[in-house]
């Protein structure tokens, strides 16, 4: 029997199949894009139906590009963190449309229980603020307003999960389970506590009957149905993929930080086994759960980042491929004054206000579709600078900073992050470390390594490394502008 890993990468915007083998060597993926419905300003759904499926026709192809199911060792899944699905759990049958992480319309909710006081404990008990990107309030919405998820609840079949929870559900045909760093992210889990806390789901108005088990990231976690892909494989990874990133960049220690620029922007910061308490309004979250022993990560999360430069593509027609900004950013000595300001879906840590929107400031009759590619590339870094101050007053300072993700295959970008962080950045010949963080702890979890570590030692990879080169007068005007337009939006 061959040894290979599948990992079941669930983003925002596609889900993959990609196989690994035990030396971290990706050997084939199957990608399929997800529709985006946009039913209302800062609503953002997804179609179960449709993730599932197309998630299984992936895997199916992967499985058979193996040579079969008995060349799978183990599968892991990794997914975008927050998004919520709502389904009837006799039926297996979704209830609704899921509402994605981007999704704002929970923010009336979120500023009551603001209002009311509860941020301060909330904050407390969670590591997490009080904002519409979390889950539990997606929850408690689905339930004020889907007839069909209220009447669930009452019958007693209501299952919530997040995408990962979901997809196990269908796969194994019937466990209801979610992993640590995933249960994080709702706001219904105490940090110290192992699975759901009765008393914020009572403030959240959530009943704790229609959440799944919290379980370790790694491990006999379930398996598939055996009719499904001739052969039951066990699923012995689940993390979520800001968490998968952390693990697949081999931030074990603490202190060690990674960025990953996808849809949005994520980074964390490996904090031991302290429960983080951020006074800088960045958030706590699992970070693994292993043996049912937990590491922490302090987090701050931007949430437009790659989305950006699809905009520019998709809605301004700046570029035909997200590649040409490298070209069009070198192409110009600066950006002619222009700062973009992406909150095209609110401002998140550390500045957390929902009610912002995108500004593109400095505009002239020079500028043209270089400056604003430039600019739009300029305000990763910008936005990382703030996390970076943020992180710094918490305790958390940046010695270097491992990047991952699309958009960080940028060399123009990666320099610019080095130049105006002032550190070391440095880059894996692998960016994709989501799918290769899952496939890191699937490998422990089926026995292929003795320990995470051993896993994460095997199969990272090399490295490149880009050095600050910027002067400092060049990044201080820079910020300056960057905080004048950001004061606009």
């Amino acid at each position: 029997m061959s040894q290979n890993i599948l990992v079941l990468d669930e983003g925002t915007t596609s889900t993959r199949a990609m196989l690994f083998t035990p030396e971290g060597a990706c050997i084939g993926t199957s990608q399929r894009e997800l529709t985006q419905h946009y039913p209302q300003s800062g609503w953002v759904e997804h179609c179960p139906h449709e993730i599932w499926e197309r998630t299984r026709d992936c895997a199916a192809e992967m499985i058979a590009r193996a040579g079969g199911p008995e060349r799978i060792a183990a599968i892991g899944i990794t997914n975008q963190r927050e998004t919520v699905v709502a389904w009837d759990k006799a039926s297996g049958e979704p209830l609704t449309r899921a509402i994605v992480w981007q999704d704002r319309r929970t923010e009336p909710f979120c500023m009551a229980l603001r209002e009311a006081g509860h941020e301060a404990e909330v904050q407390a008990r969670t590591g997490l603020l009080l904002d519409p990107y979390f889950s539990g309030t997606k929850m408690r919405w689905m339930l004020d307003n889907v007839p069909e998820v209220r009447a669930a609840a009452e019958r007693g079949t209501l299952a919530f999960g997040t995408v990962e929870s979901w997809l196990t559900f269908k796969l194994s045909g019937g466990a209801h389970i979610t992993d640590a760093s995933n249960a994080s992210r709702t706001l219904l889990m105490d940090l110290a506590a192992p699975g759901f806390d009765a008393g914020l789901c009572d403030l959240i108005g959530v009943p704790m009957n229609a959440l799944p088990q919290v379980t370790d990231m790694a491990g006999a976690l379930a398996a598939t149905e055996s009719a499904l892909f001739g052969r039951a494989i066990p699923i012995t990874g689940l993390v979520g993929d800001q968490q998968a990133a952390t693990i697949g960049q081999a931030c074990l220690a603490p202190g060690e930080t990674k960025a990953t620029y996808g849809t949005g922007a994520f980074v964390l910061a490996n904090r031991g086994s302290a429960i983080p308490r951020s006074t800088n309004r960045l958030l706590g979250t699992v970070l693994t759960q292993l043996g049912g022993e937990r590491i922490y990560a302090i987090e701050g999360s931007v949430f437009v980042a790659g989305s950006l430069v699809q905009w520019l593509r998709d809605s301004l027609g700046i570029v035909e491929v997200a590649s040409q900004t490298e070209e069009l950013a070198r192409s110009i000595p600066d950006s002619g004054g222009v700062v973009i300001v992406p909150a095209l879906s609110g401002l998140g840590a550390p500045h957390w206000r929902a009610e912002a929107r995108g500004v593109i400031a400095g505009l002239s009759f020079s500028s043209g579709k270089a400056q604003l590619a430039r600019a739009a590339l300029e305000a990763m870094a910008h936005q990382t600078y703030d996390l970076a101050r943020a992180f710094a007053a918490d305790g958390a300072e940046w010695q270097t900073l491992r990047i991952d993700g699309g958009m960080s295959a940028n060399n123009w970008m990666a320099q610019d992050l080095a130049d105006v962080l002032g550190v070391p950045v440095e880059r894996p010949a692998f960016v994709e470390t989501t799918a290769l963080g899952a496939a890191m702890l699937a490998a422990t979890g089926a026995g292929l390594y003795p320990a995470l570590g051993s896993a994460a030692a095997a199969m990272r990879g090399q490295a490149m490394r880009f050095e600050p080169a910027m002067a400092d007068a060049v990044r201080d005007e820079r910020l300056a502008r960057w905080q004048h337009a950001l004061r606009a939006a």
